[in-house]
């Protein structure tokens, strides 16, 4: 007998002086939910809000303070989290809050009633992947989006990796002070071992996930273009000898890497090589020629290449976690035409199995579970079912 794939769910949400919002508590049906209201009734804080409690920040990039309703000294965000197929979050979790304070700038999480032993501990917690249109700057803008994506990504799916990176960010700013303060080559070298350590862990990491993401990339995005041929790569700014290296032969090219950057480094005062200036190479076929989506994609394209890497996510949560993730469509359909819509719809319905909760201005013809999720009122901070 098959058993069907465990799905999260929002159960309930209640928010205090969050975004546009002075008090809202709502509960979602296990299917999801389609929320309708126009720009700047709160579609998409709503979103945020419940994204929130997967990697406790915004995913529109707002720091903390912005999450808070005007005139008001904090925020306060809980989440209760179910599953459909038995069990309940990733870490067990089945209530998940957060109250952040502007004063101090003081955030408290608490998961099940306690607070983790570390903030890492808690990421995650609920297995959500959100699209949006905003997210063409994955594939228009610069490196540090696709980098943001990945340090996402990696931390709340694969063990391991928030440990390598926040080591590798912590030596990193200690060796970049070193280099600003003109310190001799030997004091610099002094950290250059922790760093390697550390960056080599990172890269290992990146270069496994673009190779086994890549063929996932490359299907979603030929589906949704008729047939275009697009392909994901990592692109390190260490040069790697291997497609996925080693963390001993990572190692090995970073140290070189750096011995031989070391002159330019204490002329300029920073670390100019290493994970924190790498990329993700999305490209496509043009003209016999491959070329960077960044660079020579149409918005179109751009856009298309932007779903199949949420989508790609949402693979890397049900192969990491082993359940079907929650999809937050924030208007995704709003700036794609009318033949790309449909085909991402269609994916949409063959892949993601697990509650929806979507956004948009007015009623869809673009909209999953065939159109039969309810469709609740949201209308200056306030939710209609």
């Amino acid at each position: 007998m098959t058993v069907a794939p465990t799905s999260a769910t929002y159960r309930e949400l209640r928010l205090r002086q969050f975004r546009n919002f002075a008090e809202l508590d709502l509960g979602f049906p296990s299917a999801g939910v389609a929320i309708i209201g126009d720009n700047g009734a709160g579609k998409t804080n709503l979103l945020e809000a419940l994204y929130y409690l997967e990697i406790f920040r915004s995913f529109r990039g707002a720091p903390d303070e912005r999450l808070v309703r005007f005139g008001q000294d904090g925020f306060f965000v809980r989440g209760a989290i179910g599953a459909i197929g038995g069990g309940t979050g990733l870490t067990g979790a089945s209530e998940v809050a957060v109250g952040f304070e502007r004063r101090g700038r003081r955030k408290r999480v608490a998961v099940n009633g306690a607070p983790p032993e570390r903030l890492g501990d808690a990421l995650g917690s609920v297995g959500a992947v959100v699209f949006s249109p905003s997210d063409v700057a994955l594939v228009a803008g610069p490196a540090a989006e696709r980098r943001r994506f990945l340090d996402i990504v990696l931390s709340l799916n694969q063990p391991g990796y928030l440990a390598a990176i926040q080591r590798y960010r912590q030596i990193l700013k200690n060796r970049n002070s070193m280099l600003r303060s003109g310190a001799q080559p030997a004091l610099i070298a002094a950290w250059d071992g922790g760093l390697v350590d550390a960056g080599a862990r990172v890269m290992a990491f990146r270069a496994e996930w673009a190779a086994t993401a890549s063929p996932g990339f490359a299907r979603r995005y030929a589906a949704i273009s008729e047939g275009e041929p697009a392909r994901l790569a990592y692109a390190p700014s260490v040069p790697l000898s291997e497609e996925v290296p080693s963390v001993a032969t990572a190692a090995e090219a970073f140290r070189g890497a750096l011995a031989r950057s070391l002159t330019r480094e204490r002329e300029r005062g920073v670390t100019l090589v290493g994970p924190h200036r790498d990329d993700i190479a999305l490209l496509v076929q043009r003209g016999g020629e491959e070329r960077e989506l960044r660079d020579y994609g149409s918005g179109g394209q751009q856009r298309t290449a932007a779903v199949a890497l949420r989508m790609v996510e949402a693979e890397s949560i049900r192969a990491a976690r082993g359940r079907e993730p929650v999809v937050l469509l924030d208007d995704v359909f709003a700036e794609l035409d009318a033949g790309r819509s449909r085909r991402i719809l269609e994916l949409l319905e063959a892949e993601e199995r697990g509650q929806t909760i979507l956004t948009a201005p007015k009623p869809s013809d673009f909209e999953p579970h065939r159109g039969s999720l309810p469709h609740w009122r949201i209308e200056n901070g306030q939710v209609r079912s």
